[in-house]
């Protein structure tokens, strides 16, 4: 016996203590040789916990001076930040790119505030004493994978974007620092979690449209050419469709999830933001590809030398079609098969006029040449259920404990990170004000975990039911190239009221992903694309202002060039954004 072992605090009667926890006695001639089990683990485990860190080498920033002196940041100002949609501002550039090479070159953007960038304060929208009892907010010592692409491909960070606190409302009235407004009209939500993402996209495509119109441009501060959303039910989608820009949840797995906040890593995914069709294939390009890290990819997530160039494919199909004289407003879409997905207009609170401007939509593909129909997918109004009970009862383990799953956390790379606070009266305080939805999933996670309600089976047999309703639209995806729908229920409603009531919040904050959150289980990746206007109240002198309308186009698993391609045949027709109001 050692002396680590003989001061171990690992004792006969610790073992019993757990024995009896697990239901069952161990016989006094056992116990001897399982304290010695015990206690040789525990040796082992402590010599690695005297053992330095390591930190691959591939997640290094690329900086050669201590990150903290060549990386700075700062708060931007209420005037620099009237929409809220910044969360810190930065100008991080590698040092072996210039602003004439790469896919991204001398192009700014904004990155989520749920992703590791070296230097930078990472806040996941909440306050910081939620995060660490040390810092005023934890600081990343490396960089996400996906940091590190775009600035070998030459973009400029200019900063991260404000999410939703916890990164847990598709609303964007939750953030610690307050809600992010609508670059179209102040006073009405940008959609969540990706809250500032959309908004700093959005602020010079709403300028563009008005200095177009001859109308006058009220000042929304400095935006960016592309962003990164993140999605875990519809947290790139939803803020899209709001903001009247372009958002794309890509395949899980196509693009690495490393050192980015997880919710649950079955749902969990990032992508691009972007002001157009082909600038979010261009940034698809620079995102994707197998890392080496994240658990969520597979043997089907091509390697990086292997990853498509999304948007020189688009730009081959456009010419090819444009030289056989078919790139027309009656052929560019010729040969697709769009899917109208029905059970996508039988949600709850879908309002008329979102239907009808998304049905207006598919009729535009058929002028376009499409076979256009009708498919019905029954399993897809259950599919809010689905992802509630495969989710629910583990995911307050990766949002508050930062556990993930058992299989995702041994096969990942664990970023370096100090343990956040348990929760408290002080949490519970400022989130049932903030963002009830967090308490919510700590409360569901604990009560579903009670074997004496459910049995541990019920979840494995929701698991199925996922596969099931990924089967179910496979099956759909046969008859048809990609499917369309309306994005959200709704376009963007006023903030939420913080006196509402409990149930009343949960009900807001989530209500607008039932036609978003099915294909964050089932893995299929969705654009949504400004396709139109609806009227709301609000406007100047109480006249009705209009906001844009989103349909997302869902397609195969791994198959992001189609649904390029649709979104952009549709667009021959026009700009969704240059569509007459009714």
């Amino acid at each position: 016996m050692t002396s680590s072992q003989e001061n171990s605090p690992a004792s006969i009667e610790t073992l019993r203590k757990i024995a009896e926890a697990h239901g069952f006695l161990m016989k006094p001639q056992d116990e001897p040789g399982y304290l010695a089990i015990v206690r040789e683990a525990q040796e082992s485990v402590g010599f690695v916990h005297r053992m330095a860190d390591f930190i691959d080498p591939r997640l290094h920033p690329d900086v050669e001076a201590p990150v903290r002196a060549t990386r700075t940041y700062t708060l931007p100002s209420s005037y620099e930040n009237p929409l809220n949609a910044w969360s810190h501002r930065t100008h991080i550039k590698a040092s072996n790119i210039t602003e004439t090479t790469g896919l991204l070159a001398g192009k700014t953007i904004a990155v989520k505030d749920n992703t590791s960038i070296a230097g930078v304060p990472m806040t996941c929208g909440t306050q910081p004493f939620h995060l660490s009892n040390d810092v005023p907010a934890p600081i990343p010592v490396v960089d996400a994978p996906i940091v590190s692409r775009l600035l070998e491909a030459g973009a400029v960070i200019t900063g991260t974007s404000t999410c939703e606190n916890y990164c847990m409302s598709a609303m964007s009235c939750t953030s610690a620092t307050g809600p992010v407004d609508n670059p179209w009209l102040r006073g009405y939500s940008a959609g969540g979690s990706s809250s500032g993402s959309a908004t700093l996209i959005a602020i010079a495509v709403a300028a563009k449209w008005h200095e177009s119109r001859g109308l006058p441009v009220e000042y929304a501060g400095e935006g960016v050419d592309f962003a990164i959303g993140g999605d875990q039910g519809g947290s790139i989608r939803v803020p899209a469709a709001y903001c009247g820009i372009y958002g794309l949840k890509p395949t899980h797995g196509l693009v690495p999830y490393t050192g980015i906040a997880s919710l649950f890593p079955m749902i969990d995914h990032c992508g691009p933001m972007a002001s157009s069709v082909r600038d979010t294939a261009l940034l698809l390009a620079v995102l994707a590809g197998y890392d080496g890290f994240d658990p969520r990819m597979t043997p089907e997530t091509p390697l990086r030398t292997v990853v498509p160039q999304y948007h020189t494919l688009l730009d081959e199909q456009i010419a090819a079609r444009t030289t056989a004289g078919t790139w027309t407003s009656t052929a560019a879409a010729c040969g697709l098969r769009i899917g109208i997905l029905k059970e996508a207009f039988e949600i709850a609170g879908l309002h008329d006029d979102v239907a009808l401007i998304i049905r207006r939509a598919a009729s535009r593909f058929t002028m376009l040449g499409s076979t256009v129909a009708e498919i019905s997918v029954p399993l897809h109004l259950a599919a809010p259920h689905i992802f509630t009970a495969a989710t629910r009862a583990y995911m307050a383990d990766t949002l508050l404990y930062h556990q993930g799953s058992s299989t995702a956390s041994s096969l990942a790379f664990p970023f370096p990170s100090s343990p956040a606070p348990a929760p408290d009266q002080a949490w519970y305080d400022t989130m049932t004000t903030s963002n009830p939805l967090v308490i919510g999933a700590l409360l569901s996670s604990e009560f579903l975990r009670d074997r004496s309600i459910y049995p541990e089976s019920v979840r494995d047999k929701a698991v199925r039911h996922v596969h099931e309703l990924r089967a179910a639209y496979d099956r759909a995806l046969r008859d048809f190239d990609v499917l369309i729908m309306p994005a959200t229920p709704t376009v963007a409603p006023r903030h939420m009221p913080m006196d509402m009531g409990i149930e009343g919040k949960a009900e807001f904050l989530l209500a607008n992903t039932l036609n978003t959150m099915p294909f964050n289980i089932t893995g299929h990746p969705g654009l949504v694309i400004p396709v139109g206007w609806s009227q709301v109240e609000g406007g100047d002198g109480g006249k009705k202002a209009r906001l844009p309308v989103g349909m997302q186009i869902v397609g195969k698993r791994f198959d992001e060039q189609t649904i390029f391609l649709a979104a952009a045949a549709w667009e021959v027709g026009g700009l969704g954004l240059d569509e007459k109001e009714d």
